[in-house]
């Protein structure tokens, strides 16, 4: 099956470049906001060998796997801080696109789960990662959302469990995951409506939240903070409810939820 976006993408004016191999999908697409943007780009690769991860960890993509990554010119006025709550758009956005694609687990427990801020899990393991980056430059503003998903195999040697949707026995191939990625990002960004409809957005990400109401540690430097996830506040911040009773908001750290957070 060849790339394609949605019908609802190319009504709104969105493009697509499509190749067979990049180093990094969001690295060209901030080459092409940086040269200025008339509408919103996505690029794909087929095949990805140096894509970029949080806190500056790689992410290579073999053929077979999903990584895309959009470029989207910031409307003027719009702060870096409402900005970044497209975060949790991009992961509604996955989350929706992977259900459509594989529809429901046989177990519940493998079910799509968003851990905080910008993961995808099944059963526990990484499925899918998202970065955003932000550039205010000569064009103007623009962010980049990177999304990289295993859908034929998981990358190897992690420090972290990984996995990917032919493992799972939940079959999807990275065309079609694309293009309803595309169309859903489309109903999400629309809802989302510049950050005027982020509660709405808020809602949706702890409807499919990874360790909602469990035990939580973040690591941020050197300060580890073990409670509960309790929710995420009206900016996407991480609240935590210590073992004292009091709140702490974390903007930005290393988060082990559930099962991963206790054996810390």
């Amino acid at each position: 099956m060849a790339y394609a976006l949605d019908p609802a993408a190319v009504a709104a004016g969105y493009s697509l470049e499509v190749h067979d191999s990049l180093g990094s999908t969001s690295t060209l697409a901030m080459e092409r906001a940086r040269a200025g943007l008339p509408a919103p780009l996505w690029v794909v690769t087929r095949r990805q060998t140096a894509g970029r991860g949080r806190r500056g960890s790689t992410w290579t993509s073999p053929e077979g796997n999903l990584a895309a990554s959009l470029a989207w010119p910031v409307p003027a006025g719009l702060t870096p801080e409402r900005v970044a709550t497209l975060g949790f758009v991009a992961g509604v956005s996955l989350e929706q696109a992977l259900r459509r694609a594989c529809g429901p687990s046989p177990d519940p427990a493998a079910e799509f789960r968003l851990k905080w801020p910008n993961d995808v899990l099944a059963g526990g393991a990484k499925l899918a990662g998202i970065l955003l980056e932000y550039e205010a430059g000569p064009a103007g503003a623009a962010v980049v959302i990177g999304f990289g998903v295993n859908v034929a195999a998981a990358p190897e040697g992690l420090p972290y469990p990984a996995t990917a949707l032919a493992t799972l026995g939940r079959p999807a191939d990275a065309p079609g995951l694309f293009r309803l990625l595309s169309g859903t990002w489309m109903a999400a960004s629309g809802l989302w409506d510049e950050g005027r409809g982020f509660p709405a957005i808020r809602a949706a990400w702890l409807a499919a939240a990874a360790g909602l109401g469990g035990p939580v540690m973040v690591e941020a430097g050197d300060t580890r903070l073990t409670g509960t996830f309790e929710t995420i506040d009206a900016g996407g911040r991480l609240v935590l409810r210590l073992g004292d009773g009091t709140h702490r908001t974390v903007s930005a750290g290393a988060v082990h939820v559930g099962r991963a957070a206790a054996a810390i």
